[in-house]
């Protein structure tokens, strides 16, 4: 967990105590989360499960309940502990801990799959800060989303650093062309970006920006459209795009990075 004061963690917990987080793949890589360590444990057993949803006060896990899962469970009057794991990115081992828990609930997952079920638990007692920090940050970024999206970021090498971005490893993608191209500013709903050739014909086409990031030789990539062309005064060879994001399909992990560096810029203001 990243240097968080226990009164952000005490607010991320007020506002989205009850928010409910899908663990989609988008979701798993931007939390970290190590699928294949959730699991339940019970008088001794464990059982491994999916993790489908979350909030800060209960869980929603698929599990296969073939074998003795629900008569262990039923044993111990439903109480439980649901197991999480998250990667460390600066470490090798994962981040483990348990959540009292109760079940509430068995719903059969579909009918064609009756051994799947999904299992409803509410949490007995408060969460690890652990929990409250990956669930709080990425609540808030969507929230920063909402508020904040047009907000733009002059793209220097010192933002780009702090936003973990490799200036020398961008792509844009246009019908299918890979293109290297320097970013121009960028925010959480768009990008402008600076390319070699006259192209204004690539205008209103579909695009993709892979940005290269800084830490272990990741890449996160964003698809949109262009909505504008400029000119780069005293630069023929140069050519400027709009690109505005498909906001159904902005990765979480890329609101992660713009609410992350928003956040710094507004303590950094001075106080009038």
């Amino acid at each position: 967990m990243s240097v968080i004061t226990s009164q952000q963690i005490a607010k991320y917990y007020s506002d989205f105590q009850n928010v409910d987080v899908t663990f989609t793949k988008d979701v798993i890589r931007a939390t970290l989360l190590y699928a294949k360590n959730v699991q339940i444990r019970c008088l001794g057993y464990q059982w491994p499960v999916l993790l489908y949803s979350s909030s800060m006060s209960s869980a929603k896990v698929i599990a296969n309940i073939k074998g003795p899962l629900k008569e262990v469970t039923s044993k111990a009057k439903n109480m439980v502990q649901l197991r999480f794991s998250f990667i460390q990115k600066e470490k090798t081992d994962p981040i483990t801990f348990f959540i009292n828990s109760k079940i509430v609930s068995f719903v059969p997952y579909n009918k064609d799959q009756p051994d799947l079920n999904f299992i409803n638990l509410v949490y007995t007692n408060r969460p690890p800060d652990e929990l409250i920090y990956r669930l709080g940050t990425l609540l808030e970024a969507n929230a920063s989303f909402q508020q904040r999206r047009e907000e733009r970021i002059p793209a220097t090498p010192e933002t780009l650093s702090a936003l973990g971005i490799d200036p020398k490893n961008v792509l844009l993608t246009i019908e299918h062309i890979p293109r290297r191209c320097i970013i121009r500013d960028l925010s959480f709903s768009g990008m402008k970006v600076i390319i070699m050739g006259f192209a204004q014909f690539l205008v209103n086409k579909p695009a993709t920006i892979k940005l290269g990031l800084t830490e272990q030789d990741g890449s996160v990539s964003l698809s949109g459209k262009v909505i504008r062309f400029e000119q780069v005064q005293g630069r023929k060879d140069l050519a400027a795009f709009a690109i505005q994001f498909d906001e159904k399909a902005i990765p979480a992990e890329y609101k992660l990075r713009i609410s992350n560096f928003l956040k710094t810029i507004k303590k950094s203001k001075p106080q009038e």
